[in-house]
């Protein structure tokens, strides 16, 4: 018995190492993988020789799709050509050497089908097997989701987001990166805001790796400085499509001090507690990536108890038959409404009255609440510590698609 468990247990160590080597799309992993379906054809092979209807030609499909899933593409060219053998060889050992109709177009169909399989993998752009290629893609998600994490802030402060894609898709170029650091006056906190140019999956390389770039900076330049280096980072990517508008905010929390300062981005918004209205911040400037020299501006301001701000893409405001300025408009009263409860889950509650476009959309908001308030860590598309409620305030009705 102990030789049997020692002979599994080899067997088994030997399966992962071989499953850990293929995850890595190594040459070694797919001369493996071969190796293994090259097998189950043979078997399938002799199947067919002995009982044909048992392994039928359609059955060697089967092959073929797992070698779509995991192999690369010579090693798939070599399956497709062994498989495609072996089936045809079936099929005239078990018709005696002579076909009919059915079975000719059985394996016209057939023939067709590797076809298309060759094409796919050889227009590949990663050079990975479907399989792998999904889990570069989830990666590259997931990094970039990552970027989003609020750091925990001291009590009375929350900040939220929420995020989505154009389409629904899971990957989007509107990212925002923080930090919070000691400064003069106390914690204080920095992020970015940015909208890359594109959407989707198209622009979800660009955004991660525009969103390590600067999640690098953060905090060790100045705002002003922080952009220049980031626009020379677009420049240098030699695209026309390489630019981003971006506003950066930087908040003191013990005072609530804040400086704005926006790169080609929607206005930010700032909750008056006092007037109970979303005001129009000031801040301008022009996009990164585009002139050598950005002119930019900034705005400051004072965040008391019961205020917030607000920072949005234009995905949020933009629609086919109307302006930015009545977009906005619409936002003013959208967010008030969102805040008559509190801010608790605001940034979701806006998303959601957006209607879908084939823009990315994300919302962020960050506010004030009495002392007593208590803020946790939040996360892309959740909800952080629960603010102090607010009375209701009427507001005007949804905007339409």
């Amino acid at each position: 018995m102990s030789a049997i468990r020692d002979s599994l247990r080899a067997c088994g160590e030997f399966a992962a190492a071989g499953a850990n080597s293929w995850r890595t799309g190594s040459r070694r992993g797919q001369v493996l993988m071969l190796t293994v379906l090259l097998a189950g054809v043979l078997v399938s092979f002799g199947v067919s020789l002995a009982r044909y209807d048992w392994m039928p030609l359609t059955a060697y499909f089967v092959w073929l799709l797992l070698g779509v899933l995991l192999l690369r593409l010579w090693p798939l060219v070599a399956l497709s050509a062994v498989t495609t053998a072996a089936a045809f060889t079936a099929v005239l050992w078990a018709g005696g050497g002579a076909l009919e109709v059915r079975q000719m177009t059985a394996m016209v169909a057939f023939v067709i089908a590797v076809a298309l399989i060759l094409y796919q993998a050889a227009h590949q752009r990663s050079g990975l097997p479907v399989t792998l290629g999904e889990a570069m893609l989830s990666e590259l998600r997931d990094r970039l989701q990552a970027q989003g994490v609020m750091p925990p802030l001291p009590q009375e402060w929350e900040a939220q987001s929420a995020v989505r894609s154009s389409q629904g898709l899971s990957y989007a170029g509107d990212f925002f990166v923080a930090d919070l650091a000691e400064g003069p006056h106390g914690p204080r906190l920095e992020m970015v805001l940015v909208d890359v140019c594109g959407k989707g999956v198209a622009v979800g390389p660009q955004a991660l790796q525009f969103a390590g770039a600067l999640g690098g900076l953060l905090g060790s330049l100045p705002p002003h400085e922080l952009f220049d280096a980031a626009n020379r980072f677009l420049l240098r990517q030699h695209s026309d499509e390489s630019f981003a508008t971006a506003v950066h905010l930087v908040v003191d929390l013990d005072p609530g001090t804040y400086t704005v300062t926006s790169a080609g981005h929607p206005p930010a918004l700032r909750w008056a507690s006092l007037d109970r209205r979303w005001e129009v911040d000031n801040a301008r400037g022009m996009a990164l990536g585009i002139l050598p020299d950005p002119e930019l501006h900034s705005s400051e301001g004072v965040l008391g108890p019961g205020d917030a701000l607000m920072f949005y893409t234009d995905g949020v405001i933009e629609t086919r038959d109307a302006d930015l300025d009545a977009g906005i408009s619409w936002l003013q009263g959208t967010a008030r409404r969102a805040v008559r409860t509190g801010f608790d889950g605001a940034a979701r509650r806006i998303i959601r009255q957006v209607p879908g476009g084939d823009d990315d959309r994300a919302v962020l908001i960050l506010s004030r609440g009495l002392p007593a308030a208590v803020a946790s860590p939040v996360v892309i598309d959740a909800p952080g510590a629960r603010a102090a409620q607010a009375p209701a305030v009427a507001g005007e009705a949804p905007r339409g698609e």
